[in-house]
């Protein structure tokens, strides 16, 4: 029988040994397609304050640039990026779809779990959360 305290050593050693791991990610990288596809977007656009959440009325026009980052598309003027945390392998591949499951009306928040789903079997290829959605404005763009 294992005592108290040897689980409460393991449970505390594996949370230090993620913790340490999530300090020293590499940053990701960013293909050159999904580059220029996010400074389409946001080049000349100024990034505002971060938000935790993203009002649902205003997540509706979702444009994919890559496994790691969204954009939400608010006006002729605005975008909401934000940078995934974790594995959201699939995201934008022909045939899969970000499903999220929202909490009452707050919208879509830091920190909630989406999934990427395969549209023909319904498996889970992806799973990542939310990070800050930050807001970009400036002049028109596509």
């Amino acid at each position: 029988m294992l005592r108290p305290y040897l689980i409460a050593t393991s449970v505390i050693a594996g949370a230090a040994t993620l913790a340490a791991c999530a300090t020293t990610m590499e940053p990701r990288q960013r293909s050159p397609q999904a580059a220029a596809e996010l400074a389409r977007y946001l080049d000349g656009k100024t990034p505002g304050k971060a938000e935790t959440c993203l009002p649902s009325y205003r997540s509706q026009d979702m444009i994919v640039v890559d496994e790691n980052t969204i954009l939400y598309r608010d006006g002729s003027n605005r975008y909401w990026r934000n940078d995934l945390q974790g594995n959201c392998n699939g995201l934008g591949r022909p045939g899969t779809f970000l499903l999220t499951k929202q909490f009452g009306n707050t919208g879509t928040c830091r920190g909630e779990i989406a999934r990427i789903v395969d549209s023909g079997s319904g498996a889970t290829v992806g799973l990542c959360s939310f990070g800050d959605f930050v807001p970009y404005t400036g002049p028109r763009r596509p």
